[in-house]
């Protein structure tokens, strides 16, 4: 392997690294926070909802400033102080007594909103012909912190209580320092400097149609999975699953979606059929929440209903997740990547505070039922959208200027 094909394997497999320590902050309180209620003083459905979606308020709100921060003084400092505000913040959440102080932990942790810096930082320190690789290798990275946190959060707070998830963020984020300053490579002012962020390249970013539905999509992505796992949790023990025994039901859904998942990404990119992989599973993803809204939770086969659920959804959910970074990065132009993927990351984590607020919402007005068919008919929306999107080839230059429809 030559000298810069081993610096940017290096470079990828350290951000990548980075991204799993960094998400599993944001996935493990997902399978528990809503089961928790007991151990915070003045809480409700609602509260611990907005507990889980003003995370992702905080990072929608910061991610482009720290975008534009990280053009101006390097993608490195940002980085480290934004881990160092996240572990702050997962301080004040450990430690808190009331939802109140879970609310203000929890939104201290989404202001190190570094998401879209390490994103522009894969873009600095690959070469064109690997950059779409490494963005796909950043979108599975998320998909392993995402199944990873679902099994890890459950066993930890069956062993001492979800204090102790927020105890273990803030040692992985001390993680993530060390993997910054010791592993990653620097960006040189020459990459900086041909990707500042600036007015003119949100605009571009903003009109452009593709970039459009692939934004709408990780919005409506990550609103509908905070939303889900408002109701999700509790919809397991009402089927008479205990807690206890939580973590194993993740584990085996997303081992088996992950193992059902990967031919399907492998087969889209080699038969040049991504898009018709992306609407079907995008639409069974739809199905299986419209499915979960109408299982009875009282009779010998809501076990195997909601587990059938589960799956599908997931399957559906990691092959978006896995694809959405990728279909951005040939997507956006590569003069604008800072603009492009602070937006994407904004998206994203807006997503998340919507999702997790008016979910919680829905849940404490309607119940289960309706929350599920809310989150069917939001990815319907966007199922309608991603009709019309363009899913542009990759070979050489020439095709990565190019949108062809898949």
């Amino acid at each position: 392997m030559s000298p810069v094909k081993l610096s940017e394997s290096r470079a990828v497999f350290s951000l990548a690294t980075l991204y799993i320590v960094r998400m599993l902050g944001l996935f493990m309180v997902l399978p528990v926070l809503v089961l928790a209620g007991g151990e915070y003083t003045q809480s409700s459905v609602f509260l611990l909802g907005i507990a889980l979606g003003i995370y992702g308020l905080t990072q929608a709100c910061l991610q482009i400033p720290f975008g534009v921060l990280s053009d101006r003084f390097g993608r490195k400092p940002l980085i480290i102080t934004g881990l160092i505000i996240f572990a702050l913040g997962s301080f004040i959440a450990a430690m808190a007594e009331s939802v109140h102080g879970l609310i203000i932990g929890r939104a201290l942790q989404g202001a190190g909103a570094i998401a879209g810096v390490i994103m522009a930082m894969v873009g600095d320190l690959t070469s064109d012909k690997t950059r779409t690789k490494a963005m796909a290798t950043i979108g599975a990275s998320i998909g392993v912190a995402f199944a990873l946190s679902l099994v890890i959060g459950p066993l930890i707070t069956t062993a001492g209580g979800v204090r102790w998830v927020f105890w273990l963020t803030l040692i992985l984020s001390l993680i993530g320092i060390v993997i910054v300053i010791w592993f990653v490579p620097s960006v040189d002012g020459h990459h900086r400097s041909r990707r500042l962020l600036s007015l003119s390249s949100l605009r571009i970013v903003v009109v452009n149609a593709d970039l459009l539905r692939l934004n709408l999509g990780i919005f409506m992505l990550h609103a509908v999975l905070m939303a889900l796992f408002v109701a999700l949790p509790i919809f397991l023990q009402t089927i008479n699953i205990p807690t206890s025994q939580h973590a194993w039901i993740y584990m085996g859904v997303m081992l088996i979606s992950f193992v059902l998942m990967v031919p399907l990404i492998i087969i889209g990119e080699r038969k040049g059929i991504v898009k018709r992989i992306f609407l079907a599973l995008l639409m069974i993803a739809i199905l299986a929440l419209a499915g979960l809204a109408v299982v009875p939770s009282d009779t010998d086969a809501s076990v195997v209903l909601v587990l059938a659920g589960m799956l599908f959804f997931f399957i559906g959910f990691n092959y978006l997740e896995a694809t959405l970074p990728s279909l951005m990065s040939k997507t956006v132009p590569e003069a604008h990547r800072g603009a492009g993927s602070s937006m994407f990351s904004t998206c994203q984590f807006l997503g998340a505070a919507v999702g997790g607020i008016l979910g919680g919402w829905l849940f404490a007005q309607f119940g289960i039922s309706v929350l599920m068919l809310s989150c069917a008919g939001a990815l319907l929306i966007w199922w309608l959208c991603a009709c019309q999107m363009s899913i542009p080839k990759t070979g050489n230059k020439e095709n990565d200027a190019e949108n062809v429809l898949a």
